[in-house]
């Protein structure tokens, strides 16, 4: 069973996390395709997502297993004063940059959701990559990776053993691709068919 890895961290945005997790989780379960262990890991024992949802983490980075697949999810902007925060103050948060790096030296597949492109920029993972984000953190993509070709129309791009995708919802549909391109197309209908999400084709 592969084991799937979602950092989390405060101001984290929920559907960045939660809708990949919905599945991932469902994935497998019902008689067509492998089931998946999806668990959450942070710095924090607590992380305060966005719009105040408090979420106990799975595990520490001190005491996570070993992932095939990690997931950075986005979520962040500025407060009133100009402090950032989420995956804008993360960003620079060298604990949370150093552990994305070993865990994407572990991994088979490292994803990211909207502006968790953002902190894989930041540890040099994305040089000379193609890469989307969400569209309001486009420029800021480009600034912090300038050797990245940043494809802002795309809901989700394939480096091989990097794959993003766009904002928030744009997370599931990559979800799903992810699904198709491990386990077949199939298995990915038949999820997205439990879920009743419509728009997988």
């Amino acid at each position: 069973m592969k084991k799937i890895a979602i950092v989390l961290f405060n101001e984290v945005e929920v559907l960045d996390f939660a809708g990949l997790f919905e599945v991932f989780s469902v994935t497998g379960k019902r008689n067509l395709g492998e089931p998946y262990e999806v668990f959450t890991v942070a710095e924090t024992e607590i992380i305060v997502a966005r719009n105040n949802l408090v979420i106990k983490p799975a595990y520490l980075f001190s005491n996570a297993p070993a992932a095939d697949i990690f997931l950075v999810p986005g979520g962040g902007g500025y407060y009133a004063d100009g402090r950032p925060l989420g995956s804008r103050r993360e960003m620079d948060n060298p604990v949370m940059l150093e552990w994305i790096k070993q865990q994407h030296a572990r991994s088979k597949l490292t994803l990211s959701v909207c502006t968790g492109a953002l902190m894989l920029a930041k540890t040099g993972l994305l040089n000379g990559l193609m890469a989307t984000t969400h569209f309001m953190a486009v420029d800021a993509l480009k600034e912090i990776s300038p050797t990245t070709k940043v494809l802002a129309d795309e809901r989700y791009v394939d480096n091989g053993k990097i794959i993003l995708s766009a904002g928030v919802s744009a997370g599931i549909d990559m979800a799903f691709y992810v699904v198709a391109k491990l386990q077949g197309q199939e298995v990915a209908c038949e999820t997205a068919r439990y879920m009743q999400y419509d728009y997988w084709k």
